[in-house]
C-alpha cells in the first residue's frame, strides 16, 4: 500500500515553489501542465504509486502496485467495480451445477486484445495454465488453486490440469475440487487476468491486454503511460485520453505535487487528516476500508490460553481514545473481524467497552491478580510506533504490562507465524471483497500460522460455521453464518479489535467519475472525465 504523507512542516508556499523549480524540467513529458500549478487540461489523468509494479505480467503479479496496472491493461472473466462489487468481465455470465463444484463460462464473442488479434477461451486456458506454471515464477497463484488438478501442476506431479476444459471459442468448463463460494472472486483477481496465447515475442517490454487502457511507455523508476483503447469491449469507457502514472516514493512530494496541481489525486495519512479537512474541504473523498487494523493474541501461550485474558486485554483496550487521538479519528470501530461494507457486517456487535476495574476483576478471575507480563511485537511501519505505545499505556491501567519489541517486518511476521510472539500488532487487507476473506483466513484452524490465523485459534464450532460459509451459495445463508461466525470471535476474543481504518483521497475538481475503490484492483478509470476544457 501506498506510504502516508507526512505533516509538511514549512509554509506551503515556499515548499510549493522549491518543488516546482526540481521538478518541471522532468514533468515536461506530461503536456499540458501549467507551469502556475493549474491542472492538466491535455486530458491526461496524473496519477502515482509509491512503489514500483514488479511487471505488467498477469502472471507475475505478486503485489499491490503490480495488480493495480494490470487492472488497467487487461481483463478476467470476472472483475470488481469500484464498490466491490462482482460485475461480469470476459464471461458475460456462468452457470453452476447442482454440486457446485463445475462452472461455465460464456465469454463475450468478438473481443479483440490491443494487438488486433481475437480473445478466445483457450487464451483464457492458456492464461491460467502459464499462472500455474512453476516455471513462470509468478509465486501468487493461490486463487487458481480451487480448482481440479491445480494443485498437482503446482507442485509438479502433473503435467496438466483436468479441471480446466475448452469446451469452445466462448465457452470454458471450470471444475474445483469442492464447493466454494467465493471462486467467481477468486478469479477476478489480478493473476487470472487473460495474455494472448502463445505471448507476442516483446510481451514483457511491451505488454498486450484487451483492457480499457493500452500500454504506451515505462520508464523504469520513473513513469509509466497508457493510452485509451477505442476499441474496448465494456460499456463504461475510457474518457481521458491517457494516463500518467509517476513513481513517487517520497511522500512530501507526492502532498506537494497535488497542492500544485501536479497530481490528480493523492491519499492523505491519518496524521494529516484535520489540515487536510480544513485546506480542501470540497476535494476530500472517504470511505471504510475493506480492512482491519488489530493485535493478534496467541491463543497457546501462557495465561493467553485463557479466554478471560484475552476478554481482559479488550476491555483494558481505550480503542475510541486511541483511534481519535493517534489515527485521526479515521476508523469504524468494530465488535468482531468484519469491516464494514462486507455482507455479513453486523453494525449491533458492541466492540469491547474500555473498563479497565472489569479487565482487572477478568484477570484475578484467571488467577492473576497481581496483573501479567507480554510482549508485544510491531514491524517498523511509522504509523504503529505511536500506536504501540498507546495500547501499552492503555494497558497498564488495568496491570498489563507490555513490552514493546520493534522489528523488521519479515522478522516480526516470521516470529508471529512461527507462534512465537505473545500479541502482533498488524492489519488485514483484503484480496477481495467478502467476509470470508476474513473469517476463514484468520480464524480457521487449518490456516494456523502461516496461513493467516496468527492467533492460533482453534475451535470448532467457528471452524463448522465458516466452512458451512464457504461451501453454501445461498447468499442470505452466508451473511447469516458469517454474522454468527464474527460473533463467535467476538466471544473467544483472539485479537485485541480496534478498528476498521477509514481511507482518505483528495480528488481534484478538475476530474470527476472517480470514487475511492473498495478494492485495489476495482479502479479502471473508465468514465473519469475532466470538467474543464
Amino acid at each position: 500500500m501506498r506510504s502516508p504523507l507526512p505533516n509538511p512542516l514549512y509554509p506551503r508556499i515556499p515548499v510549493r515553489r522549491l518543488l516546482l523549480a526540481t521538478l518541471l524540467p522532468s514533468l515536461a513529458l506530461g503536456a499540458g501542465l501549467s507551469a502556475c500549478g493549474g491542472r492538466s487540461h491535455s486530458s491526461t489523468i496524473q496519477y502515482y504509486l509509491t512503489n514500483e509494479p514488479r511487471s505488467l505480467d498477469p502472471a507475475l503479479s505478486t503485489d499491490v502496485p503490480s495488480g493495480e496496472m494490470v487492472a488497467l491493461l487487461y481483463d478476467g472473466l470476472t472483475q470488481f467495480d469500484q464498490d466491490g462489487h462482482l460485475i461480469p468481465g470476459l464471461a458475460s455470465r456462468w452457470d453452476i451445477d447442482a454440486a457446485g463444484t463445475t462452472y461455465t463460462f460464456h465469454l463475450r464473442s468478438g473481443i479483440k486484445f490491443h494487438d488486433g488479434s481475437t480473445l478466445t477461451a483457450e487464451d483464457v486456458a492458456a492464461s491460467w495454465l502459464r499462472a500455474l506454471d512453476p516455471k513462470t515464477g509468478g509465486g501468487r497463484a493461490w486463487p487458481l488453486l480451487p480448482i481440479a488438478g491445480a494443485k498437482a501442476f503446482v507442485a509438479g506431479s502433473a503435467t496438466s490440469v483436468p479441471g480446466i476444459h475448452v469446451a469452445d471459442d466462448t465457452t470454458l468448463v471450470v471444475r474445483i475440487d469442492a464447493p466454494l463460494s467465493v471462486f467467481p472472486k477468486l478469479i477476478a483477481m489480478p493473476v487470472a487476468a487473460v495474455a494472448p496465447a502463445p505471448l507476442p515475442a516483446d510481451f514483457a517490454d511491451h505488454p498486450v491486454g484487451s483492457g480499457p487502457w493500452r500500454f504506451a511507455a515505462w520508464e523504469r523508476g520513473s513513469e509509466m503511460r497508457f493510452a485509451r483503447n477505442p476499441e474496448y469491449w465494456g460499456v463504461e469507457q475510457a474518457e481521458a485520453e491517457s494516463i500518467r502514472v509517476r513513481i513517487i516514493p517520497e511522500a512530501l512530494t507526492i502532498a506537494a505535487e497535488y497542492e500544485a496541481g501536479l497530481l490528480h489525486v493523492a491519499e492523505v495519512p491519518f496524521s494529516e487528516t484535520a489540515r487536510w479537512e480544513q485546506s480542501h474541504p470540497t476535494e476530500l473523498q472517504r470511505r471504510a476500508a475493506i480492512r482491519q487494523l488489530y493485535v493478534a493474541i496467541n491463543t497457546t501461550r501462557g495465561p493467553l490460553q485463557d479466554v478471560r485474558v484475552r476478554q481482559a486485554l479488550n476491555y483494558a483496550t481505550d480503542g475510541a481514545t486511541i483511534l481519535r487521538t493517534v489515527m485521526g479519528g479515521r476508523g469504524v470501530r468494530t465488535g468482531g473481524a468484519l469491516p464494514p461494507g462486507l455482507a455479513g457486517y453486523d453494525s449491533t456487535l458492541t466492540p469491547y467497552p474500555f473498563d479497565p476495574a472489569k479487565a482487572k476483576a477478568l484477570l484475578t478471575q484467571a488467577g492473576h491478580p497481581n496483573g501479567i507480563d507480554l510482549e508485544l511485537w510491531r514491524t517498523g511501519r511509522s504509523e504503529y510506533a505511536r500506536l504501540a505505545v498507546s495500547l501499552q499505556q492503555s494497558w497498564a491501567e488495568a496491570g498489563i504490562r507490555v513490552t514493546i519489541l520493534e522489528r523488521d517486518a519479515p522478522t516480526a511476521r516470521a516470529a508471529s507465524a512461527k507462534g512465537e510472539a505473545d500479541l502482533f500488532l498488524t492489519d488485514w487487507y483484503a484480496d477481495y471483497p467478502d467476509a470470508e476473506g476474513f473469517l476463514f483466513p484468520l480464524f480457521h484452524s487449518s490456516n494456523r500460522g502461516t496461513g493467516g490465523n496468527r492467533a492460533f485459534l482453534s475451535d470448532p464450532e467457528l471452524d463448522q460455521v465458516v466452512t458451512q460459509m464457504r461451501t453454501t451459495s445461498d447468499t442470505a445463508l452466508q451473511a447469516r453464518l458469517a454474522r454468527q461466525a464474527d460473533a463467535r470471535a467476538h466471544d473467544l476474543a483472539p485479537w485485541v479489535f480496534l478498528w476498521a481504518p477509514v481511507d482518505l483521497w483528495a480528488l481534484s475538481p478538475d476530474l470527476t467519475g472517480w470514487r475511492v475503490p473498495a478494492i485495489f484492483n476495482g479502479q479502471h478509470w473508465t468514465g473519469v472525465r475532466f470538467t474543464t476544457p
